[in-house]
């Protein structure tokens, strides 16, 4: 599968310089993107301070000097309306501080990217920044509770699923916090889902297929499973080939059965 051509990443720069050379309401609407992560705007002649810059000019020409410049100085550069001298780009934004939502289309569509970000704004309810607030702040009454790392993220994605006491798409969910901590009767045995693809498409996943992949704690697959595939389980989750004898963590284990095996097993089963 090619690459996207972009890393996503949250980059700090919170009390850090960054450099914009810029006019009208473009540069306006940079120097407001700046401050609102809690960067320094800052000229040109400050460039050896900095690691980023936004150029944001009307001349074609003019921004695509000012862009080399501070590339010439070890600086990535963002410049307006130009992915292709683009070091990085920015995304559409949805804030739930401390959770950020960032939509990126790698500088094809800026339009469709706000469009996908105001979809998203009416799903993701207002408490969903509370609830990040307080499972950061009781990360030790997380660890009391569940000692074993792998069964506290069993016992979270529990919590967290669609319809769990958690569920971060159900408004209030913050509140329903300490019910859900103090109560014993969690369900933490290891659990297994088998899937059969039927196409290397991953659009072909169902709902609960995606899910199953998402929040995975082992991916143990054919070796025909596509890469497309696999991208769509969580990156820390252990991938193991069928053939591996490898016994999978605790927790929830996704067994995907390659297009061509599950081909092979519905044609077995049809014949008897």
């Amino acid at each position: 599968m090619a690459g996207i051509g972009s890393l996503p990443l949250f980059h700090r720069i919170a009390g850090t310089r960054v450099v914009l050379v810029a006019e009208g309401d473009m540069g306006d609407a940079k120097r407001r993107l700046i401050e609102r992560a809690g960067g320094i705007p800052c000229g040109e002649a400050e460039a050896h301070y900095a690691k980023l810059a936004f150029v944001a000019l009307d001349d074609a020409k003019d921004a695509e000097k000012a862009a080399l410049r501070l590339k010439r100085m070890g600086l990535l550069v963002n410049v307006a309306d130009r992915p292709e001298l683009c070091d990085f780009t920015t995304p559409s934004i949805l804030d739930r501080e401390p959770v950020l939502v960032a939509v990126s289309t790698s500088g094809a569509s800026a339009g469709l990217a706000k469009q996908l970000r105001l979809r998203l704004e009416t799903l993701l309810p207002q408490s969903l920044g509370r609830l990040a607030t307080r499972l950061n702040e009781e990360r030790e009454r997380l660890r009391a509770r569940w000692p074993d790392g792998q069964e506290r993220r069993g016992a979270l994605d529990a919590a967290l699923t669609s319809g769990g006491p958690l569920d971060p798409m159900q408004d209030g969910a913050d509140e329903r916090f300490d019910d859900w901590l103090s109560d014993t009767d969690h369900a933490s045995a290891p659990e297994v889902r088998t899937i059969e693809l039927a196409s290397a498409d991953p659009d072909d996943l169902t709902i609960r297929q995606a899910r199953w992949l998402g929040t995975a704690d082992t991916i143990v697959h054919d070796p025909d499973v596509p890469a497309a595939i696999l991208a769509r389980a969580r990156a820390d989750a252990a991938r193991i080939p069928a053939s591996d004898p490898r016994d999978p963590m605790p927790g929830l284990t996704v067994i995907l059965r390659g297009p061509d095996q599950a081909a092979k097993t519905a044609a077995s089963l049809s014949a008897k």
